[in-house]
């Protein structure tokens, strides 16, 4: 088994995070998108969509989109658990992990497609879309500070996928000047433990 990654993208580094914390070690095979070994016919054959990361399984198999591979190790390693515990439970993650994803994350990596050198001439870059959807984010986090008024996690007591979507979502943000406000205790606070766990150094 191995995970062919990024060291840079912001998915490669959920999965990373996800496995960490299961204290699972799977070796690495570095991709380099800068020179776009991404879109070459080996890696293709791989993903033909050509997105980082992707688990080979030991037969040949392979398994593509971040979610879908943290489902594989939740399955095989279920302690601790990091996608629920019970139908309710699961759910309920489920549903905060989607969460970050669209409302979050997305506004972010979408702002860096549209806005930034490194997909000039990669993608049809839209930057007043870009643009827009930077605009949005600051509201997001305002959104994620009442949120997390109430309990110490996104989707409840229990560190899940959901805290490591958002993390890798808003620490991805720097790229295009995201900053937590300070004024944002709750989500300040949040993000100063999460950031702290071993895990978040993956």
């Amino acid at each position: 088994m191995k995970l062919h990654e990024s060291a840079h993208a912001p998915n490669p580094r959920r999965v990373r995070i996800f496995i960490a914390e299961k204290g699972i070690e799977v070796p690495r095979v570095q991709v380099d998108i800068g020179k776009r070994e991404n879109r070459g016919p080996a890696f293709l054959a791989l993903n033909p969509l050509g997105g980082v990361p992707v688990l080979e399984l030991d037969d040949g198999r392979t398994i593509a989109e971040s979610v879908a591979i943290c489902r594989y190790f939740e399955e095989v390693h279920p302690e601790p658990p990091l996608m629920g515990v019970g139908p309710e439970d699961c759910a309920i993650v489920e549903m905060w992990n989607r969460r970050m994803e669209l409302e979050v994350m997305r506004r972010i990596t979408d702002a860096f497609r549209h806005t930034h050198e490194f997909f000039k001439g990669r993608i049809t870059q839209v930057p007043e879309y870009g643009e827009t959807r930077q605009r949005e984010v600051p509201e997001q986090l305002v959104w994620l500070d009442e949120v997390l008024a109430d309990r110490p996690f996104m989707a409840g007591d229990r560190f899940s996928i959901a805290d490591i979507t958002a993390l890798v979502g808003i620490d991805f943000g720097r790229v295009i000047g995201v900053r937590i406000d300070p004024e944002l205790k709750n989500l300040s606070r949040w993000h100063e433990s999460v950031s702290a766990r071993p895990s978040a150094q993956a």
